[in-house]
């Protein structure tokens, strides 16, 4: 009788091992090697530009939430009666039984706003940029793609099997030479502003464009919707565009709207279609009611916000011009995007570091979530910071530049 073999046992109660040849740690040691390897901050207070992290108070500029909705009473005070009314868990995907009219009528609610014929909301921006091209695009369709845009954006491209092709950055020469020799079926997608660089895309162009060579055109308008445009509707009000310029247009609730989750503004085919084919749309959980519910009063919340956009604006203005004064390298944006162009992503990390030395949170941007060798502080500037503010980060850049570290 052949001996029982035993496991064999990790070094601690606590120790995975893995098998040998997926080297984790080797590829985590080269990530640290190229000053490229992340690690997470835990914050300890409310979504604010004053915030608790890792147990140090700090001025923070990387927050997505422009217009300082993520902890404002009307919306705390909104999410808790809608959760004693409705529960928190939707308990099932929307095609089951998850579906509650609180995602009904908000996604009513967004289409009127917009001026679109429907919506469809999604559990984040992320799904819903995978779900509406992988719905949409196959290996008889061409996607054409900026070269900066969101990596929801272009993992959709790979995951629907299509040909991808990716113009240079707002380069509309190139993308019409290849539009005019394509006989595929084609999409366009764009993002509206661009993430980490914070300029435009010019819609304009793109629409006369998609319509001149029958193609598709989407827009993924995340930092857009609620800071640009009449009342906050997006880079399309901002160019006087509507439904029939862009025809599918994405929008998330997690930044400007200070909620969660994520919608998708197109006419009410495209919309039944993407019920009937989106994957991360009919294979995910719905949202909680309670959260459909709370966007619902985050939209009215936008609706009237055109003080704080008036004021981020402002700050926008007085950020540019101070960091002129010190002579920094900033991207061409007029958003609240405002990066400072670094270069070095251990560079970046330093000034990052000694930035919080002094109380301001400001995050490192590195490849591959940039190009290499454009590593920058990524600024964000929100309608809840203060002039205050904006003199207190460029004093603590100013330290920085007479130490010769900036």
């Amino acid at each position: 009788m052949q001996p029982i073999q035993q496991p064999i046992q990790p070094k601690s109660q606590n120790q995975t091992l893995m098998p040998k040849a997926f080297d984790f740690a080797g590829k985590l040691a080269l990530k640290k090697q190229n000053n490229l390897y992340r690690s997470r901050k835990t914050l300890q207070s409310k979504q604010s530009v004053l915030q608790t992290v890792n147990g140090q108070s700090v001025l923070a500029f990387c927050s997505n939430d422009y217009l300082g909705l993520a902890s404002h009473p009307s919306l705390e005070q909104a999410f808790s009666k809608s959760a004693k009314q409705y529960g928190f868990g939707s308990g099932a995907s929307h095609l089951v039984n998850g579906h509650h009219q609180c995602h009904d009528e908000l996604e009513n609610q967004l289409a009127q706003f917009f001026g679109y014929e429907a919506c469809l909301t999604f559990s984040t921006g992320y799904m819903a940029n995978l779900g509406v091209i992988d719905a949409i695009c196959d290996k008889n369709t061409t996607l054409y793609q900026d070269k900066l845009n969101h990596a929801s954006l272009i993992d959709g491209a790979l995951l629907s099997g299509a040909k991808l092709k990716r113009y240079p950055h707002n380069q509309y020469d190139t993308l019409e030479n290849w539009l005019s020799t394509d006989d595929n079926q084609v999409m366009i997608a764009t993002d509206a502003v661009f993430s980490m660089d914070g300029d435009c895309a010019d819609l304009t162009q793109l629409s006369n464009l998609a319509k001149k060579h029958d193609s598709l055109l989407m827009i993924d308008d995340a930092h857009g919707v609620g800071v640009l445009g009449e009342q906050g509707k997006g880079t399309a009000s901002h160019y006087n565009l509507n439904a029939n310029d862009v025809p599918i247009m994405m929008g998330t609730l997690g930044k400007a709207f200070g909620c969660s989750g994520a919608f998708v503004l197109a006419s009410q085919e495209m919309i039944d279609y993407l019920v009937n084919f989106s994957r991360t749309y009919i294979y995910t959980t719905a949202v909680p009611p309670a959260l459909a519910a709370t966007s619902i009063q985050a939209l009215e919340l936008v609706k009237q916000a055109d003080d704080a956009r008036a004021h981020l604006n402002f700050l926008i203005a007085l950020f540019k011009q101070k960091a002129k004064e010190l002579e920094l390298i900033l991207w061409p944006s007029d958003t609240a995007i405002q990066p400072i162009m670094i270069g070095d992503s251990q560079k970046a990390m330093s000034i990052s570091k000694k930035l919080l030395e002094q109380g301001i949170l400001l995050t490192a941007i590195r490849e591959p979530t940039v190009p290499k060798n454009s590593a920058r502080l990524r600024v964000t500037l929100c309608a809840s910071h203060t002039e205050a503010h904006i003199e207190r980060l460029f004093k603590s850049l100013q330290t920085l530049k007479n130490e010769g570290s900036l």
